[in-house]
């Protein structure tokens, strides 16, 4: 099991505090607000060359200015990204010229209602998982160009709640429930790290998974702003503190060629047969080869043209 000092107070800029990331190329997705914004913040401080892939450009200029601004930098690009959009999705991918190797598949929606999308997916699953997975997908030449390339895949202790229902993926037999639906994608994050790592390693590529922690942001939006409200509010965290593991799995030295596993508060997180009650532990469905296995072949087909 993997231990670093960065535990629950540690921020973004606290992970990258040192570290010299200059002419490394990073990606992140939803960088237009949240954690996103500190994630791509903390990687242009330690001198990466950022793109933040946002569906609203406007919004992502402005992030873009002020990231900018606070780090003495360069601003970060700006691109436009939809991923329930395959179209789109590919475009971002085509447009890429050069190694990637920093990919960060941040954005997401939470408990949302039922809504599908023009392909009739299930909005969660396609804007959580399949969006992300193509992405990688497609941009797998260039992460593989770069010889040392990391995927970072946001999960949450949410997957706890849901496997991957492989024969009801979209909820057409099943009741709609925004919970179980946002649990199944945030298991297929963790689920699509584990086969990244076992098909691209021999690239140079790994991909781990994490949870980011309780932060209030714009994920909340079909919430009421306040997440599950379960969690105490001495478990609240920051979006600087929300954006820290991200940094770690995405920069740290200690965690070159690790891959397939699953983050919380700096730390990989134990096996679980059970839920545990708190926001740490994986589930063991989420870390199943075969799963994985299984996934990665039945998100090929859902994302053929």
């Amino acid at each position: 099991m993997i231990v670093t000092p960065f535990g629950f107070d540690a921020t973004a800029l606290d992970v990258v505090d040192g570290l010299d990331l200059a002419g490394r190329r990073a990606v992140v997705t939803g960088a237009a607000s949240g954690i996103g914004v500190e994630t791509a913040r903390a990687l242009v401080a330690a001198g990466a060359d950022v793109v933040l892939a946002v569906r609203d450009l406007d919004a992502g200029s402005r992030v873009a200015a002020n990231i900018a601004a606070t780090t003495h930098r360069p601003a970060p690009a700006v691109a436009a990204l939809e991923l329930t959009d395959l179209d789109s999705v590919r475009a971002f991918a085509v447009s890429w010229a050069g190694p990637l190797h920093i990919l960060v598949n941040n954005a997401g929606v939470m408990a949302a209602p039922e809504t599908r999308t023009a392909r009739g997916a299930e909005l969660q699953f396609a804007t959580n998982h399949l969006g992300h997975f193509a992405l990688a997908l497609w941009l797998h030449p260039a992460l593989a160009a770069a010889g040392d390339a990391r995927i970072v895949a946001v999960s949450s202790t949410g997957h706890q709640v849901s496997p991957v229902i492989f024969d009801d993926l979209h909820f057409r037999f099943r009741p709609y429930d925004p919970w179980l639906a946002y649990g199944q994608s945030k298991t297929a994050n963790i689920l699509f790290a584990v086969e990244a790592t076992r098909r691209w390693a021999a690239d140079g590529i790994v991909a781990n998974a994490l949870m980011p922690g309780a932060i209030y942001t714009n994920l909340q939006r079909h919430t009421g702003g306040r997440g599950s409200g379960r969690v105490p509010p001495e478990l609240i965290k920051s979006a600087e503190q929300g954006a820290a593991t991200s940094l770690l799995l995405a920069a740290r030295p200690e965690l070159a060629g690790v891959g397939g596993r699953y983050f919380y508060d700096g730390a990989e997180q134990e096996t679980l047969d059970a839920r545990s009650g708190s926001l740490g532990g994986v589930a063991r469905y989420a870390l199943d080869a075969q799963n994985a296995k299984r996934l990665w072949e039945v998100s090929e087909q859902l994302v053929e043209p």
